[in-house]
Protein backbone atom coordinates (compact mmCIF):
# COMPACT_ATOMS: atom_id res chain seq x y z
CA UNK A 1 0.00 0.00 0.00
CA UNK A 2 1.20 3.47 -1.15
CA UNK A 3 1.79 6.27 1.79
CA UNK A 4 -0.92 8.09 0.10
CA UNK A 5 -3.21 5.20 0.40
CA UNK A 6 -2.77 4.65 3.94
CA UNK A 7 -3.30 8.21 4.73
CA UNK A 8 -6.87 9.37 5.76
CA UNK A 9 -8.41 12.18 3.69
CA UNK A 10 -8.29 14.64 6.47
CA UNK A 11 -4.42 13.94 6.35
CA UNK A 12 -4.03 13.81 2.53
CA UNK A 13 -5.97 16.99 2.94
CA UNK A 14 -3.69 18.86 4.82
CA UNK A 15 -0.73 18.24 2.41
CA UNK A 16 -3.19 20.00 -0.11
CA UNK A 17 -4.21 23.31 1.46
CA UNK A 18 -3.64 26.51 -0.43
CA UNK A 19 -0.88 29.19 0.67
CA UNK A 20 -1.58 31.45 3.41
CA UNK A 21 -0.30 35.13 4.31
CA UNK A 22 -0.26 34.75 8.12
CA UNK A 23 -2.13 37.95 10.09
CA UNK A 24 -2.94 37.96 13.29
CA UNK A 25 -5.60 41.53 13.93
CA UNK A 26 -8.02 43.18 11.80
CA UNK A 27 -5.96 46.60 11.57
CA UNK A 28 -2.54 45.10 9.96
CA UNK A 29 -5.45 42.75 7.51
CA UNK A 30 -7.05 45.91 6.28
CA UNK A 31 -3.50 48.08 5.91
CA UNK A 32 -2.38 45.10 4.26
CA UNK A 33 -4.97 44.56 2.10
CA UNK A 34 -5.42 48.46 1.15
CA UNK A 35 -1.97 48.26 0.31
CA UNK A 36 -1.79 45.48 -1.22
CA UNK A 37 -4.52 45.30 -3.67
CA UNK A 38 -4.90 49.66 -3.51
CA UNK A 39 -6.53 50.29 -6.61
CA UNK A 40 -8.56 46.98 -7.30
CA UNK A 41 -12.16 47.01 -6.48
CA UNK A 42 -13.14 46.19 -2.41
CA UNK A 43 -16.87 46.80 -2.67
CA UNK A 44 -19.47 47.54 -5.42
CA UNK A 45 -22.84 49.48 -3.86
CA UNK A 46 -25.41 51.47 -5.54
CA UNK A 47 -25.21 55.33 -5.15
CA UNK A 48 -28.83 57.75 -4.59
CA UNK A 49 -29.64 57.43 -8.03
CA UNK A 50 -29.35 53.47 -7.91
CA UNK A 51 -26.16 53.83 -10.28
CA UNK A 52 -23.12 51.06 -9.20
CA UNK A 53 -20.01 52.87 -7.75
CA UNK A 54 -16.88 50.94 -6.63
CA UNK A 55 -15.02 51.55 -3.74
CA UNK A 56 -11.38 50.70 -3.77
CA UNK A 57 -9.41 49.02 -0.82
CA UNK A 58 -7.61 52.33 -0.32
CA UNK A 59 -10.83 53.97 -0.22
CA UNK A 60 -12.38 51.46 2.17
CA UNK A 61 -8.70 51.58 4.49
CA UNK A 62 -9.40 56.03 4.52
CA UNK A 63 -12.85 55.47 5.20
CA UNK A 64 -11.91 53.08 8.26
CA UNK A 65 -9.08 55.28 9.25
CA UNK A 66 -11.24 58.55 9.27
CA UNK A 67 -13.97 57.18 10.85
CA UNK A 68 -11.82 55.17 13.57
CA UNK A 69 -10.04 58.81 14.24
CA UNK A 70 -13.72 60.74 14.76
CA UNK A 71 -14.50 57.68 17.04
CA UNK A 72 -11.69 58.12 18.85
CA UNK A 73 -11.41 62.44 19.00
CA UNK A 74 -15.31 61.13 20.67
CA UNK A 75 -13.18 59.41 23.68
CA UNK A 76 -14.47 55.97 22.73
CA UNK A 77 -10.63 54.20 22.35
CA UNK A 78 -11.06 51.06 23.81
CA UNK A 79 -14.80 51.67 24.29
CA UNK A 80 -17.99 49.05 23.68
CA UNK A 81 -19.18 50.36 19.58
CA UNK A 82 -22.52 48.86 18.81
CA UNK A 83 -23.49 48.44 14.93
CA UNK A 84 -26.90 47.54 13.59
CA UNK A 85 -28.54 47.78 10.09
CA UNK A 86 -29.40 46.07 7.10
CA UNK A 87 -25.98 45.10 4.96
CA UNK A 88 -24.58 47.71 3.51
CA UNK A 89 -20.79 49.52 2.76
CA UNK A 90 -21.27 51.80 5.95
CA UNK A 91 -22.27 48.87 8.07
CA UNK A 92 -18.55 47.25 7.09
CA UNK A 93 -16.56 50.59 7.58
CA UNK A 94 -18.33 50.65 10.91
CA UNK A 95 -17.98 46.84 12.05
CA UNK A 96 -14.34 47.46 11.01
CA UNK A 97 -13.69 50.82 12.75
CA UNK A 98 -15.39 49.94 15.68
CA UNK A 99 -13.58 46.63 16.39
CA UNK A 100 -9.94 48.13 16.13
CA UNK A 101 -10.79 51.63 18.24
CA UNK A 102 -12.71 49.07 20.97
CA UNK A 103 -14.93 46.61 21.32
CA UNK A 104 -17.39 45.91 18.32
CA UNK A 105 -21.01 44.96 19.37
CA UNK A 106 -22.89 43.65 16.26
CA UNK A 107 -26.91 43.74 17.03
CA UNK A 108 -29.14 41.67 14.66
CA UNK A 109 -31.19 44.28 13.29
CA UNK A 110 -34.65 41.72 13.75
CA UNK A 111 -34.36 42.43 17.12
CA UNK A 112 -37.33 44.06 19.05
CA UNK A 113 -36.43 47.78 20.81
CA UNK A 114 -36.05 46.64 23.90
CA UNK A 115 -33.88 43.63 23.05
CA UNK A 116 -31.31 46.02 21.41
CA UNK A 117 -31.77 48.39 24.17
CA UNK A 118 -30.83 45.38 27.21
CA UNK A 119 -27.78 44.63 24.89
CA UNK A 120 -26.78 48.43 24.74
CA UNK A 121 -27.18 48.46 28.58
CA UNK A 122 -25.47 44.95 29.63
CA UNK A 123 -22.00 45.37 27.05
CA UNK A 124 -21.74 48.91 28.39
CA UNK A 125 -22.07 50.38 24.87
CA UNK A 126 -21.39 54.12 24.43
CA UNK A 127 -21.60 54.64 20.87
CA UNK A 128 -24.13 52.62 18.42
CA UNK A 129 -24.07 53.26 13.98
CA UNK A 130 -26.55 51.98 12.02
CA UNK A 131 -29.48 52.28 9.85
CA UNK A 132 -32.06 55.61 10.62
CA UNK A 133 -35.06 52.65 11.38
CA UNK A 134 -32.91 51.00 13.79
CA UNK A 135 -31.41 54.20 15.63
CA UNK A 136 -34.65 55.93 15.46
CA UNK A 137 -36.73 52.77 17.61
CA UNK A 138 -33.86 52.86 20.16
CA UNK A 139 -34.70 57.03 20.59
CA UNK A 140 -38.04 56.73 21.17
CA UNK A 141 -37.24 54.33 24.07
CA UNK A 142 -34.63 56.64 25.48
CA UNK A 143 -35.32 56.77 28.99
CA UNK A 144 -34.81 52.85 28.95
CA UNK A 145 -31.11 53.45 27.39
CA UNK A 146 -28.91 53.27 31.17
CA UNK A 147 -26.14 55.59 29.49
CA UNK A 148 -27.55 59.28 28.87
CA UNK A 149 -24.28 60.34 26.69
CA UNK A 150 -24.37 57.45 24.63
CA UNK A 151 -24.00 58.53 20.92
CA UNK A 152 -26.33 57.86 17.90
CA UNK A 153 -24.61 58.04 14.20
CA UNK A 154 -27.39 57.14 11.97
CA UNK A 155 -26.44 56.32 8.18
CA UNK A 156 -28.28 58.47 6.51
CA UNK A 157 -27.64 61.56 8.80
CA UNK A 158 -24.95 62.13 10.39
CA UNK A 159 -22.36 59.17 9.21
CA UNK A 160 -20.80 61.15 6.23
CA UNK A 161 -20.02 64.15 8.72
CA UNK A 162 -18.17 62.09 11.04
CA UNK A 163 -15.77 60.39 8.33
CA UNK A 164 -15.20 63.95 7.26
CA UNK A 165 -14.52 65.35 10.49
CA UNK A 166 -11.98 62.79 11.12
CA UNK A 167 -10.71 63.24 7.80
CA UNK A 168 -10.06 66.77 8.38
CA UNK A 169 -8.47 65.63 11.83
CA UNK A 170 -6.25 62.63 10.41
CA UNK A 171 -4.98 65.35 7.52
CA UNK A 172 -3.81 67.67 10.55
CA UNK A 173 -1.70 65.58 12.05
CA UNK A 174 -3.89 63.17 14.55
CA UNK A 175 -2.41 59.62 14.31
CA UNK A 176 -3.60 58.06 17.18
CA UNK A 177 -5.55 55.51 14.58
CA UNK A 178 -2.54 54.25 13.22
CA UNK A 179 -0.56 54.09 16.48
CA UNK A 180 -3.19 51.28 18.28
CA UNK A 181 -1.45 48.01 18.97
CA UNK A 182 -3.87 45.28 19.12
CA UNK A 183 -3.30 42.51 21.41
CA UNK A 184 -4.59 39.69 19.01
CA UNK A 185 -6.10 37.95 22.28
CA UNK A 186 -8.34 40.34 23.98
CA UNK A 187 -11.79 40.96 23.73
CA UNK A 188 -12.45 42.55 20.77
CA UNK A 189 -15.82 41.42 19.41
CA UNK A 190 -18.84 41.17 21.54
CA UNK A 191 -21.49 38.81 19.84
CA UNK A 192 -25.17 37.87 21.28
CA UNK A 193 -27.04 35.08 20.69
CA UNK A 194 -30.29 33.72 20.86
CA UNK A 195 -28.59 30.04 20.18
CA UNK A 196 -30.89 27.39 20.35
CA UNK A 197 -32.31 27.88 23.76
CA UNK A 198 -33.68 31.23 23.93
CA UNK A 199 -31.20 32.80 26.50
CA UNK A 200 -29.20 34.70 24.73
CA UNK A 201 -25.43 34.85 25.82
CA UNK A 202 -23.00 37.26 25.39
CA UNK A 203 -20.05 35.29 22.97
CA UNK A 204 -16.37 37.19 23.16
CA UNK A 205 -14.22 37.05 20.25
CA UNK A 206 -10.71 38.13 19.89
CA UNK A 207 -9.62 39.38 16.18
CA UNK A 208 -6.56 35.98 16.39
CA UNK A 209 -10.15 34.06 16.87
CA UNK A 210 -11.87 35.87 13.65
CA UNK A 211 -8.08 35.44 11.60
CA UNK A 212 -7.43 32.12 12.24
CA UNK A 213 -10.49 31.15 10.79
CA UNK A 214 -10.42 33.45 7.60
CA UNK A 215 -6.94 31.78 6.85
CA UNK A 216 -8.34 28.46 7.91
CA UNK A 217 -10.74 28.94 5.09
CA UNK A 218 -8.63 30.16 2.76
CA UNK A 219 -6.95 27.39 2.60
CA UNK A 220 -9.11 25.17 1.90
CA UNK A 221 -11.30 26.79 -0.35
CA UNK A 222 -9.79 29.16 -2.78
CA UNK A 223 -10.63 32.70 -2.97
CA UNK A 224 -9.79 34.64 -6.05
CA UNK A 225 -9.21 38.39 -6.83
CA UNK A 226 -11.44 38.16 -9.59
CA UNK A 227 -14.69 37.18 -7.04
CA UNK A 228 -17.33 38.80 -6.16
CA UNK A 229 -19.36 37.91 -2.79
CA UNK A 230 -22.62 38.68 -2.93
CA UNK A 231 -23.92 39.37 0.71
CA UNK A 232 -26.98 38.20 1.39
CA UNK A 233 -27.34 36.40 5.05
CA UNK A 234 -27.33 39.32 7.67
CA UNK A 235 -24.11 40.67 8.32
CA UNK A 236 -24.14 40.85 12.32
CA UNK A 237 -24.10 37.00 12.34
CA UNK A 238 -20.12 35.84 12.50
CA UNK A 239 -20.88 33.45 8.95
CA UNK A 240 -20.97 36.15 7.06
CA UNK A 241 -19.11 38.61 8.80
CA UNK A 242 -16.24 36.02 8.24
CA UNK A 243 -16.69 34.13 5.35
CA UNK A 244 -18.58 36.76 3.50
CA UNK A 245 -17.15 39.59 4.60
CA UNK A 246 -13.53 39.71 5.81
CA UNK A 247 -12.39 36.99 3.87
CA UNK A 248 -12.68 38.69 1.06
CA UNK A 249 -10.88 41.68 1.79
CA UNK A 250 -8.28 39.34 2.97
CA UNK A 251 -8.16 38.00 -0.52
CA UNK A 252 -8.07 40.85 -2.67
CA UNK A 253 -12.09 40.08 -4.35
CA UNK A 254 -14.67 42.17 -4.19
CA UNK A 255 -18.46 42.43 -2.15
CA UNK A 256 -21.39 43.64 -2.87
CA UNK A 257 -24.66 43.66 -0.59
CA UNK A 258 -28.10 42.30 -1.28
CA UNK A 259 -30.97 44.68 -1.01
CA UNK A 260 -32.90 42.09 0.45
CA UNK A 261 -34.22 38.75 0.25
CA UNK A 262 -36.87 39.84 -2.88
CA UNK A 263 -34.22 41.16 -4.57
CA UNK A 264 -31.80 38.46 -5.18
CA UNK A 265 -32.90 37.45 -8.62
CA UNK A 266 -32.32 41.16 -9.34
CA UNK A 267 -28.76 41.79 -8.01
CA UNK A 268 -27.21 38.64 -9.39
CA UNK A 269 -28.07 40.10 -12.60
CA UNK A 270 -26.86 43.36 -11.69
CA UNK A 271 -23.84 42.29 -9.52
CA UNK A 272 -22.77 38.84 -11.55
CA UNK A 273 -21.63 37.25 -8.28
CA UNK A 274 -19.35 34.46 -8.58
CA UNK A 275 -19.65 33.50 -4.84
CA UNK A 276 -22.28 33.15 -2.70
CA UNK A 277 -23.19 32.45 1.45
CA UNK A 278 -26.31 30.96 1.63
CA UNK A 279 -28.44 28.67 4.15
CA UNK A 280 -29.93 25.74 2.95
CA UNK A 281 -33.36 27.12 2.60
CA UNK A 282 -32.37 30.06 -0.06
CA UNK A 283 -30.31 26.95 -1.69
CA UNK A 284 -33.73 25.06 -2.12
CA UNK A 285 -35.82 27.95 -3.39
CA UNK A 286 -33.38 28.19 -6.27
CA UNK A 287 -33.34 24.51 -6.82
CA UNK A 288 -37.05 24.84 -6.78
CA UNK A 289 -37.21 27.72 -9.68
CA UNK A 290 -34.28 25.76 -11.16
CA UNK A 291 -36.40 22.57 -11.91
CA UNK A 292 -39.40 24.59 -12.38
CA UNK A 293 -38.46 26.24 -15.54
CA UNK A 294 -36.30 23.39 -16.68
CA UNK A 295 -39.61 21.19 -16.59
CA UNK A 296 -41.74 23.93 -17.84
CA UNK A 297 -39.09 25.07 -21.10
CA UNK A 298 -37.31 21.49 -21.69
CA UNK A 299 -39.27 19.22 -24.72
CA UNK A 300 -42.18 17.53 -23.09
CA UNK A 301 -39.82 13.45 -23.81
CA UNK A 302 -37.23 15.48 -21.32
CA UNK A 303 -39.75 16.57 -18.72
CA UNK A 304 -40.40 15.06 -15.28
CA UNK A 305 -43.53 15.03 -13.46
CA UNK A 306 -42.53 14.39 -9.83
CA UNK A 307 -40.88 17.68 -9.74
CA UNK A 308 -37.32 16.09 -9.57
CA UNK A 309 -34.61 17.40 -12.34
CA UNK A 310 -34.65 15.73 -15.50
CA UNK A 311 -31.14 17.01 -15.98
CA UNK A 312 -29.31 13.83 -15.74
CA UNK A 313 -31.94 12.04 -18.65
CA UNK A 314 -30.59 14.86 -21.29
CA UNK A 315 -28.31 14.02 -24.12
CA UNK A 316 -24.63 15.57 -23.30
CA UNK A 317 -25.57 18.74 -26.02
CA UNK A 318 -28.26 19.47 -24.55
CA UNK A 319 -26.89 19.75 -20.53
CA UNK A 320 -24.54 21.86 -21.84
CA UNK A 321 -27.04 24.36 -22.71
CA UNK A 322 -29.23 24.13 -19.76
CA UNK A 323 -26.01 24.35 -18.03
CA UNK A 324 -25.21 27.30 -19.14
CA UNK A 325 -29.06 29.17 -19.34
CA UNK A 326 -29.09 28.24 -15.61
CA UNK A 327 -25.66 30.39 -15.09
CA UNK A 328 -27.30 33.22 -16.83
CA UNK A 329 -30.42 33.19 -14.43
CA UNK A 330 -27.47 33.27 -11.85
CA UNK A 331 -25.83 36.60 -13.36
CA UNK A 332 -23.18 34.52 -15.46
CA UNK A 333 -20.28 34.38 -13.01
CA UNK A 334 -20.92 32.05 -10.46
CA UNK A 335 -18.90 29.33 -9.49
CA UNK A 336 -19.59 28.23 -6.05
CA UNK A 337 -22.13 28.22 -3.07
CA UNK A 338 -20.86 27.93 0.88
CA UNK A 339 -23.63 26.54 2.64
CA UNK A 340 -23.81 26.56 6.39
CA UNK A 341 -26.03 27.21 9.49
CA UNK A 342 -28.00 23.90 8.99
CA UNK A 343 -28.36 20.21 7.23
CA UNK A 344 -28.62 20.50 3.65
CA UNK A 345 -30.23 18.23 1.73
CA UNK A 346 -27.19 16.00 -0.05
CA UNK A 347 -29.32 15.52 -3.42
CA UNK A 348 -29.70 19.36 -3.95
CA UNK A 349 -26.36 19.60 -3.17
CA UNK A 350 -25.67 17.07 -6.21
CA UNK A 351 -27.58 18.57 -8.76
CA UNK A 352 -26.05 21.95 -8.16
CA UNK A 353 -22.33 19.81 -8.48
CA UNK A 354 -23.82 18.24 -11.77
CA UNK A 355 -24.94 22.13 -13.07
CA UNK A 356 -21.13 22.59 -12.73
CA UNK A 357 -21.92 24.82 -9.77
CA UNK A 358 -19.13 24.31 -6.64
CA UNK A 359 -21.70 23.47 -3.67
CA UNK A 360 -19.76 23.11 -0.57
CA UNK A 361 -21.59 22.34 3.17
CA UNK A 362 -19.71 23.20 6.19
CA UNK A 363 -20.23 23.25 9.87
CA UNK A 364 -19.53 26.28 12.34
CA UNK A 365 -20.73 28.32 15.66
CA UNK A 366 -20.75 31.64 16.86
CA UNK A 367 -18.35 30.17 19.46
CA UNK A 368 -15.72 28.88 16.65
CA UNK A 369 -15.91 32.53 14.96
CA UNK A 370 -17.74 30.34 13.09
CA UNK A 371 -16.18 27.87 10.84
CA UNK A 372 -15.35 24.08 12.04
CA UNK A 373 -15.41 21.85 8.98
CA UNK A 374 -16.36 21.89 5.87
CA UNK A 375 -15.94 20.43 2.27
CA UNK A 376 -13.37 21.90 0.25
CA UNK A 377 -11.75 22.13 -3.21
CA UNK A 378 -10.25 18.82 -3.07
CA UNK A 379 -12.94 16.30 -1.23
CA UNK A 380 -16.40 16.90 -0.91
CA UNK A 381 -19.12 14.41 0.50
CA UNK A 382 -22.43 16.25 -0.16
CA UNK A 383 -24.15 13.95 3.63
CA UNK A 384 -21.43 15.46 5.50
CA UNK A 385 -20.63 19.01 6.74
CA UNK A 386 -16.94 18.19 5.96
CA UNK A 387 -13.69 17.75 7.11
CA UNK A 388 -11.67 19.57 9.96
CA UNK A 389 -10.57 23.08 9.03
CA UNK A 390 -6.65 23.50 9.00
CA UNK A 391 -5.32 24.35 12.72
CA UNK A 392 -8.82 23.43 13.97
CA UNK A 393 -9.26 19.75 15.81
CA UNK A 394 -12.49 17.93 17.00
CA UNK A 395 -13.46 14.86 18.56
CA UNK A 396 -16.55 12.80 19.58
CA UNK A 397 -17.28 12.43 23.19
CA UNK A 398 -18.54 9.17 24.97
CA UNK A 399 -19.63 8.21 21.73
CA UNK A 400 -22.67 5.62 21.54
CA UNK A 401 -22.44 2.31 19.49
CA UNK A 402 -23.70 3.85 16.71
CA UNK A 403 -20.48 6.48 17.32
CA UNK A 404 -22.34 9.28 18.16
CA UNK A 405 -21.89 11.58 20.78
CA UNK A 406 -21.25 15.47 21.46
CA UNK A 407 -18.87 17.40 19.27
CA UNK A 408 -15.96 19.08 20.96
CA UNK A 409 -13.55 21.73 19.26
CA UNK A 410 -10.21 22.68 19.88
CA UNK A 411 -8.46 25.52 17.74
CA UNK A 412 -7.23 29.12 17.54
CA UNK A 413 -11.09 30.23 16.45
CA UNK A 414 -12.37 28.94 19.70
CA UNK A 415 -13.80 31.60 21.78
CA UNK A 416 -12.27 33.66 24.88
CA UNK A 417 -15.52 32.77 26.72
CA UNK A 418 -19.13 33.86 27.54
CA UNK A 419 -19.51 37.71 28.52
CA UNK A 420 -19.50 38.10 32.63
CA UNK A 421 -20.24 34.27 33.12
CA UNK A 422 -17.39 32.10 33.98
CA UNK A 423 -19.45 29.76 35.33
CA UNK A 424 -21.22 29.36 31.66
CA UNK A 425 -17.19 29.27 30.20
CA UNK A 426 -15.93 26.75 32.81
CA UNK A 427 -18.93 24.39 32.06
CA UNK A 428 -18.48 24.78 28.42
CA UNK A 429 -14.26 25.30 27.67
CA UNK A 430 -13.04 21.98 29.42
CA UNK A 431 -9.22 21.41 28.92
CA UNK A 432 -9.36 23.59 26.04
CA UNK A 433 -12.21 21.73 24.07
CA UNK A 434 -15.18 23.52 23.38
CA UNK A 435 -18.58 21.88 23.76
CA UNK A 436 -20.45 22.53 21.06
CA UNK A 437 -23.99 20.99 22.38
CA UNK A 438 -24.17 19.21 18.50
CA UNK A 439 -24.16 16.09 18.38
CA UNK A 440 -22.21 13.62 15.60
CA UNK A 441 -19.98 11.06 14.24
CA UNK A 442 -16.56 10.82 12.58
CA UNK A 443 -16.40 8.05 9.99
CA UNK A 444 -13.07 6.47 9.23
CA UNK A 445 -11.21 9.59 7.03
CA UNK A 446 -12.30 12.32 9.45
CA UNK A 447 -15.45 13.22 7.96
CA UNK A 448 -18.28 14.88 9.96
CA UNK A 449 -21.63 14.24 10.21
CA UNK A 450 -24.06 16.08 12.16
CA UNK A 451 -26.91 14.30 14.42
CA UNK A 452 -28.46 17.04 15.98
CA UNK A 453 -28.50 18.78 19.41
CA UNK A 454 -28.39 17.73 22.56
CA UNK A 455 -30.59 19.43 23.73
CA UNK A 456 -33.30 18.17 21.27
CA UNK A 457 -32.35 14.60 21.67
CA UNK A 458 -35.90 12.82 22.65
CA UNK A 459 -35.04 9.47 24.62
CA UNK A 460 -37.52 6.85 24.84
CA UNK A 461 -38.63 4.61 27.49
CA UNK A 462 -36.37 2.12 26.77
CA UNK A 463 -33.59 4.55 26.08
CA UNK A 464 -33.65 4.66 22.22
CA UNK A 465 -32.29 8.00 21.33
CA UNK A 466 -34.28 10.15 18.40
CA UNK A 467 -32.64 12.86 16.46
CA UNK A 468 -35.20 14.72 15.69
CA UNK A 469 -33.36 16.35 12.90
CA UNK A 470 -33.35 12.70 11.07
CA UNK A 471 -36.91 12.32 10.95
CA UNK A 472 -37.59 16.36 9.93
CA UNK A 473 -35.22 15.33 6.96
CA UNK A 474 -37.63 12.79 5.57
CA UNK A 475 -40.36 15.30 5.94
CA UNK A 476 -38.66 18.30 4.66
CA UNK A 477 -37.33 16.77 1.76
CA UNK A 478 -41.51 15.99 0.53
CA UNK A 479 -42.05 19.09 -1.94
CA UNK A 480 -46.01 18.97 -0.17
CA UNK A 481 -44.17 20.04 2.84
CA UNK A 482 -43.32 23.53 3.64
CA UNK A 483 -41.15 22.54 6.83
CA UNK A 484 -41.73 20.68 9.89
CA UNK A 485 -40.53 20.35 13.52
CA UNK A 486 -40.05 16.94 15.58
CA UNK A 487 -41.04 16.86 19.14
CA UNK A 488 -40.87 14.43 22.02
CA UNK A 489 -44.06 14.27 23.98
CA UNK A 490 -46.60 12.71 26.26
CA UNK A 491 -49.32 11.29 26.49
CA UNK A 492 -51.98 11.81 30.04
CA UNK A 493 -50.98 8.90 32.72
CA UNK A 494 -48.01 7.34 30.19
CA UNK A 495 -44.18 7.97 30.51
CA UNK A 496 -43.46 7.02 27.21
CA UNK A 497 -42.25 9.47 24.81
CA UNK A 498 -44.27 9.55 21.38
CA UNK A 499 -42.96 11.42 18.49
CA UNK A 500 -44.83 14.55 16.81
CA UNK A 501 -44.51 16.29 13.65
CA UNK A 502 -46.06 20.04 13.65
CA UNK A 503 -46.44 20.43 10.20
CA UNK A 504 -46.87 23.85 7.88
CA UNK A 505 -47.85 22.28 4.21
CA UNK A 506 -46.69 23.50 0.98
CA UNK A 507 -50.49 24.99 -0.15
CA UNK A 508 -49.18 25.72 -3.64
CA UNK A 509 -47.71 22.43 -4.12
CA UNK A 510 -50.70 20.44 -2.56
CA UNK A 511 -53.36 22.63 -5.29
CA UNK A 512 -50.88 21.21 -8.22
CA UNK A 513 -51.09 17.72 -6.39
CA UNK A 514 -54.61 18.07 -6.25
CA UNK A 515 -55.24 19.08 -9.83
CA UNK A 516 -55.72 23.03 -9.76
CA UNK A 517 -58.51 22.95 -6.65
CA UNK A 518 -57.84 24.90 -3.55
CA UNK A 519 -57.69 22.37 -0.77
CA UNK A 520 -60.18 21.98 2.13
CA UNK A 521 -58.42 21.68 5.89
CA UNK A 522 -59.76 17.96 5.19
CA UNK A 523 -57.62 17.00 2.06
CA UNK A 524 -54.77 19.27 3.72
CA UNK A 525 -55.15 16.97 6.35
CA UNK A 526 -55.77 13.97 4.09
CA UNK A 527 -52.25 14.71 2.29
CA UNK A 528 -50.20 15.16 5.05
CA UNK A 529 -51.90 11.50 6.96
CA UNK A 530 -50.22 10.37 3.41
CA UNK A 531 -46.95 11.79 3.47
CA UNK A 532 -46.34 10.90 7.67
CA UNK A 533 -47.51 7.46 6.25
CA UNK A 534 -44.86 7.06 3.87
CA UNK A 535 -42.02 8.46 5.96
CA UNK A 536 -42.86 6.13 8.92
CA UNK A 537 -42.10 3.46 5.98
CA UNK A 538 -38.59 4.73 6.09
CA UNK A 539 -38.36 4.81 9.71
CA UNK A 540 -37.53 2.08 12.38
CA UNK A 541 -40.78 1.83 14.79
CA UNK A 542 -39.32 3.25 17.52
CA UNK A 543 -38.96 6.29 15.38
CA UNK A 544 -42.59 6.61 14.12
CA UNK A 545 -44.41 9.56 13.81
CA UNK A 546 -47.76 9.45 16.03
CA UNK A 547 -49.39 12.46 15.74
CA UNK A 548 -49.37 15.78 13.80
CA UNK A 549 -50.43 19.19 13.72
CA UNK A 550 -51.08 21.13 10.32
CA UNK A 551 -50.03 25.04 11.13
CA UNK A 552 -51.51 27.69 9.27
CA UNK A 553 -48.60 30.01 9.10
CA UNK A 554 -44.60 29.45 9.37
CA UNK A 555 -42.47 28.86 12.12
CA UNK A 556 -40.48 31.41 13.92
CA UNK A 557 -36.80 31.29 12.67
CA UNK A 558 -33.97 32.52 13.90
CA UNK A 559 -31.70 35.42 11.43
CA UNK A 560 -30.03 32.47 9.57
CA UNK A 561 -33.18 31.06 8.94
CA UNK A 562 -33.23 28.55 11.61
CA UNK A 563 -36.51 27.26 12.76
CA UNK A 564 -36.00 28.00 16.77
CA UNK A 565 -36.51 25.27 19.04
CA UNK A 566 -38.27 27.47 21.77
CA UNK A 567 -41.39 29.53 22.16
CA UNK A 568 -44.62 29.13 20.13
CA UNK A 569 -42.95 26.84 17.68
CA UNK A 570 -43.24 24.19 20.72
CA UNK A 571 -46.86 23.88 21.15
CA UNK A 572 -48.30 20.57 19.55
CA UNK A 573 -51.34 20.63 17.54
CA UNK A 574 -52.68 17.24 17.38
Amino acid sequence: MSKKQSLTVAEQLREKYHKTEEVTNLKDMLYRSGDIYRNRTAFKKKNKNGEIETVTYEQFKNDVVNLGTSLIDKGFLNRRIAVIGKNSYDWCVSYMAATIVGIVVPIDKELHTDDVINFMNVSQTVCILGDDKNLSSILDNIQKVENPDTEFITFEKNFASVLETGKKSYENGNTKFDDITIDPDELRILLFTSGTTGSAKGVCLSQRNICSNILSIYGIVKVKRSDLFLSILPLHHTYECTIGFLLPIYSGASVAHCEGLRYIAKNMQEYHPSVILCVPLLLENLHKNIVKNMNKTLPEKYRNSNGETPYSSLPFFMKKIVRNKVKNTLGGRLRVFIVGAAAANPNILSDFRDLKLNTLQGYGLTECAPLVAGNTDFFQRDDSAGLPIPNVEYKIDSPNDEGVGEILVKGPNVMLGYYEDEEKTNQTIVDGWFHTGDLGKIDENGYLYITGRCKSVIVTKNGKNIYPEEVEYYLNDNPLISEALVLGIHKENDDETYINAQIYPNIQAITEYLKGSVPTKEEIWKVMSDVVSNVNKKLPNYKHIKSFGVRDKEFEKTTTQKVKRYGDNMKVDK
